[in-house]
């Protein structure tokens, strides 16, 4: 008794008490998902973008991996060698690697961090199963892990942003768009270091349609037709679904999925740590390639297309000055969809794990009580590129070549990061 008494003393931070944490129910979310989901809500509390938020994921997500694969050496570290002391607690060393992660990225949100740090070692202390050096020895992996994880991504490109992007005044050209004409978002992530795949323009997409075809003629007048804010041919139910994709980021939908179906297949913490690691990494690298091919062809925006008066060349395009979109325009590139770019890297990744068959309901951290079920992962998918084009803030092809990225590089992934060692 009085070891463990000292091992509390020694893990909880200063000035936080036990009261409240201990006596946590028996069936729970093991440590994995429990850091997951507090990452989803630090991001929420900053209001991190989607596109940062894909960063992040990865962050903390890589840390927690390697800190257990460093533990159990069953698989290729995403970064970090596997070292761990012998005998380190697993669960230890997820806690601090998730920790210190969030602690880098949000450190403004210490106070909050430390109640959630304080939860999970009552937890763990409480449970018994780790105790004494070993809870000692997963913390300090953890932190290492975290640490040189945080060193090798603070040299990714992310910082410092580059000069303000503002596209060009061409037909066709990409230039700041209502009602904030903000500079392009994120030009920084098309050259980005990636995860996994070899660079950023591996999965390239062939770009937009010319201006000329038959086939930008089609995207512009089913956007024209489908994405105006009072349109009388689009659903209720399509309005509510652009309504709910756009309104939390990709990753919080597809790690809440992640989380609910492991759950539902009762995975085991190595396995929760391995899914979500390949999720991110899939879902980081599928938006630096996106975002690689958007500030490659610099493609206009419907609401900047279809007002417009220039000449595209195109005698099947009728401008209409009054267009407006259902919802606000993102501040970046049309082509391709960073949603379907994104969502379809994370379909591609889930249905490897569970099968494109698989049921599960989607969740809103915004539009709270308002939820899509679905019955497939191509279903899901296909509701997102609908979703985007039906908002008038994309074209068809963006949201197909978008998607078809996406899975390119989540095969990728799967095929090549995260793999067992020893011929297991």
């Amino acid at each position: 008794m009085k070891r463990r008494t000292s091992i509390v003393k020694l893990l909880i931070p200063t000035g936080l008490a036990l009261v409240g944490f201990v006596g946590a129910p028996s069936v729970r979310a093991d440590e994995v998902t429990e850091w997951n989901q507090n990452m989803l809500q630090a991001g929420l509390v900053a209001r991190t973008s989607p596109l940062i938020m894909t960063r992040v994921a990865a962050i903390v997500q890589a840390s927690v991996f390697d800190a257990v694969n460093g533990i159990e050496r069953r698989y290729t570290p995403v970064h970090v060698s596997a070292a761990a002391p012998r005998g380190a607690s697993r669960r230890a060393a997820v806690v601090q690697a998730a920790y210190a992660s969030l602690l880098k990225l949000y450190p403004t949100q210490k106070p909050a961090l430390d109640t959630q740090l304080a939860a999970s070692l009552a937890n763990l202390i409480e449970d018994g199963e780790d105790v004494g050096q070993s809870i000692e020895r997963g913390l300090a992996w953890g932190q290492q892990v975290a640490d040189e994880i945080w060193a090798w991504r603070s040299t990714d490109g992310f910082t410092p942003a580059p000069s303000p992007f503002l596209g060009g005044t061409a037909v066709g050209q990409w230039r700041p768009t209502p009602p904030g004409f903000l500079s392009g978002a994120g030009p920084q992530f098309a050259y980005m270091t990636p995860w996994a795949i070899q660079s950023p323009a591996q999965f390239r997409p062939g770009g937009p349609p010319a201006l000329a075809s038959a086939q930008y003629a089609a995207d512009f007048n089913e956007t024209k037709t489908m994405g105006r804010d009072t349109s009388a041919t689009r659903s209720a139910d399509q309005a509510l679904a652009c309504r709910f994709w756009n309104a939390s980021t990709a990753s919080y939908y597809w790690n809440r999925v992640a989380v609910q179906l492991a759950e539902e297949n009762d995975f085991s913490l190595s396995q929760n740590a391995h899914l979500l690691a390949a999720l991110d990494i899939a879902m980081a690298d599928a938006a630096i390639a996106c975002w690689e091919a958007k500030y490659t062809y610099v493609f206009w925006r419907p609401v900047t297309a279809i007002p417009s008066l220039d000449d595209d060349g195109n005698p099947a395009t009728d401008p209409d000055p009054s267009w407006l979109p259902l919802l606000i325009t993102p501040n970046h590139p049309e082509y391709p969809s960073g949603h379907s770019t994104v969502s379809g890297a994370a379909g591609a990744v889930l249905a490897d794990y569970f099968g494109d068959a698989s049921s599960f309901t989607i969740d809103s951290d915004v539009i709270l009580g308002v939820t899509r079920p679905f019955t497939s992962f191509t279903a899901a998918l296909e509701e997102v590129k609908d979703a985007r084009i039906f908002a008038g803030i994309h074209y068809r092809s963006a949201c197909n070549d978008g998607q078809a990225t996406g899975i390119q590089v989540a095969n990728y992934v799967l095929q090549n990061a995260l793999r067992r060692v020893h011929g297991e």
